[in-house]
């Protein structure tokens, strides 16, 4: 049975894109956007409940000098894709919010049994994906960050992006002789 969670933690049922879950992104980290349909209203009311316990426990770099934590004044994780103008295939009609870590998660599918492959586990594709919030205040910045932990794939997709395509659909074959076809 699946344990309980602190109240900055929530396990998002989404759709994955730019996944970077089994290797690292180009910037070293493991990394996705999580994409929640607006009409999911339990798992979205859950995140901005984690968003609200995660500045409730940064108040120390949040607030100001007396405690109080403008929330309108924080970069918060959740957004909108449609009032944000987002064209990505996949996010019409969705809120997302991006995940890293440094530390690599562990994949697995509906059973539970590794995933190790990038090609099981790809942008488009339906997962459960732990994640943690937490207060940040950097140079200025303050706001909520996501902490990306381990993901669980439920099914698979339609590739979302610049999908790989097979030589086979590439390619006619050739004949010896035809050296450049």
């Amino acid at each position: 049975m699946a344990r309980n969670l602190k109240p900055t933690e929530v396990r998002v049922p989404c759709r994955i894109s730019f996944a970077h879950v089994i290797d690292v992104d180009k910037n070293g980290f493991y990394s996705g956007s999580l994409l929640i349909p607006k009409t999911d209203t339990k798992t979205l009311t859950a995140i901005n409940a984690a968003i609200d316990a995660a500045i409730n426990d940064g108040k120390s770099k949040l607030g100001n000098k007396d405690g109080y934590v403008n929330k309108k004044m924080l970069k918060l994780p959740l957004r909108d894709a449609d009032e944000e103008g987002n064209t990505n295939e996949g996010y019409k009609g969705a809120m997302f919010l991006n995940a890293k870590n440094k530390r690599r998660p562990q994949c697995v599918n509906r059973r539970l049994e590794p995933i190790v492959d990038e090609e099981e586990l790809y942008s488009g594709c339906y997962c459960n994906v732990m994640v943690n919030f937490y207060a940040f205040a950097v140079e200025g910045n303050k706001g909520i960050a996501v902490s990306l932990g381990n993901v669980q794939k439920l099914r698979d997709g339609d590739r979302l992006g610049y999908g790989r395509s097979s030589a086979e659909d590439d390619f006619d074959e050739l004949e010896d002789d035809d050296i450049f076809a």
